[in-house]
């Protein structure tokens, strides 16, 4: 995922599904000690809801061919 691409993400986190800046913050964490993508690391820990993941993964994929 390239820079702008995350950038994007994490505004479409915060905007169309009102995440909060702690729970991005929280997941980024994570991430660091366990490499993995975002979306999946927000589902594991409870971030967010499986319809949520679904919308993140059909966001992520028009975002790529965009």
């Amino acid at each position: 995922m390239t820079q702008t691409t995350h950038s994007r993400l994490i505004r479409f986190l915060q905007e169309d599904l009102d995440l909060s800046s702690s729970s991005i913050a929280i997941a980024l964490r994570y991430r660091e000690q366990d490499p993995g993508p975002l979306p999946m690391i927000l589902w594991q820990y409870g971030l967010i809801t499986l319809d949520q993941l679904d919308r993140i993964f059909d966001w992520l994929e028009t975002a790529q061919t965009s």
